[in-house]
């Protein structure tokens, strides 16, 4: 099967593998694979993930799923998830990745023989992984550029022979304060990729976007790398630079009257979409202290995603958690703002579970109760990949749906 390659879009094929060889095994090359799940909107990436010691395991993969599709196999070990080595990390913490990810998710893997040969002779994992990228790799970078009234983004683009887009950038400038060097190739403008484009558009596009922009760069040596790759340069792999928005992990401790909040299951009248919203937070109550605000739109229960599921559901999670719960959510203009971008608000967010932790001193949830609030988890296992559904919301689409006091 033959496939096209786009440098900044990638390629529609099922196993993007490396052709570095950093190790060898008697006549073989141990060479990680970097395989890319492209899901659709209500589609689940189809495997399950477990652990054993210090080894993310793939496991269960579903019949002609985007992980099939993409190479990945039963017994694979995860090196990486969307360029974040991860052998070390907490099992919680890694699933929170896979799920907040999007439509889009990379892994880097090994076989499981490959793997643990790799192990048993002290093979340093994590350089096998980045000798996959290069001497000269760096992730790309989403920038949120605030126009000055004068001086507007403070950078120039050029298109460089047809073939990509280079910014050239005023010192102090608005572009510069928001994390862009000279140099730098533009890939995407909130949301748009440049590829797509003609100069004119691209222009036009940054100027017409009011008073602020958010674009995603590389410099020219990584994108020489995602090149050599062929793997797409998307935000899904990026680090954040001064973004306007954020979502918040608020720990609340139960009062006398329970946390003082009202959870809605809200429907949006233009969509009949449902989202879940903090309402009615009363003055004083344990939930006006941990910073919630009335319209907050919740994203998380104890750090796991919960915009796909039932409001009672939510409920039941929430009260299963004893006198302790962590409530992830964002304001609605935060919400607007990345479902514009077309990205995920938990996609930048700490982990929460691991927050949770640290301010209260103590684990958050009984260990009776853990198994429940970790739903979807049990013995170590993802069965299923919950859904990082795209909400397209705004104040005036409102229609309530059903309502809990929390």
């Amino acid at each position: 099967r033959d496939f096209t390659f786009n440098p900044k879009e990638g390629i529609d094929n099922p196993a993007l593998v490396m052709t570095d060889d950093p190790v060898k095994n008697g006549d073989k090359h141990v060479v990680p694979r970097l395989c890319h799940l492209k899901r659709s909107e209500g589609q689940s990436f189809g495997f399950h993930l477990c652990k054993y010691s210090q080894a993310f395991e793939i496991t269960d993969l579903d019949p002609w799923s985007p992980a099939e599709h993409s190479g990945l196999k039963d017994g694979d070990r995860v090196l990486e998830v969307n360029e974040e080595y991860v052998v070390n990390m907490d099992f919680n913490r890694v699933a929170r990745k896979i799920q907040s990810c999007g439509l889009h998710l990379f892994l880097l893997v090994l076989k499981r023989e490959e793997y643990e040969w790799a192990v048993s002779i002290g093979v340093d994992l994590k350089f096998l992984a980045e000798a996959t990228k290069g001497d000269h790799w760096s992730r790309p970078r989403l920038c949120h550029i605030q126009k000055h009234p004068k001086h507007g983004l403070g950078m120039t683009v050029v298109s460089v022979d047809g073939i990509y887009f280079a910014v050239t950038i005023f010192i102090d400038g608005p572009a510069e304060k928001a994390g862009i060097f000279n140099g730098d190739r533009l890939i995407w403008i909130n949301g748009l990729m440049v590829s797509t484009l003609r100069y004119s558009a691209v222009i036009k596009t940054l100027k017409k976007r009011g008073d602020s922009v958010t674009v995603l760069v590389i410099d020219s040596d990584s994108e020489s790398c995602y090149i050599r790759r062929k793997m797409p340069i998307m935000p899904v792999v990026a680090q954040s630079c001064s973004l306007p928005h954020s979502a918040k992990t608020m720990n609340l401790v139960k009062g006398s009257d329970g946390y003082g909040f009202l959870l809605r299951q809200e429907k949006l009248a233009c969509t009949q979409q449902k989202v879940h919203v903090l309402r009615e937070v009363d003055m004083g109550s344990p939930a006006e202290g941990a910073g919630m605000e009335d319209g907050d739109l919740l994203l998380a229960v104890n750090g796991e995603p919960i915009e796909s599921m039932e409001h009672e559901d939510i409920v039941r999670k929430i009260r299963q958690s004893g006198d302790k719960v962590s409530l992830t959510a964002i304001s609605i203009p935060g919400r607007d703002f990345y479902r514009e971008l077309g990205i995920s608000p938990l996609l930048f967010h700490e982990d929460c579970s691991h927050r949770c932790i640290n301010n209260w001193e103590e684990a958050p949830l009984r260990k009776q109760d853990r198994k429940e609030a970790d739903s979807g988890f049990h013995s170590g296992y993802v069965p299923e990949l919950p859904e990082t559904v795209r909400i397209q919301v705004g104040p005036q689409c409102f229609t309530e749906v059903r309502q809990s006091a929390v």
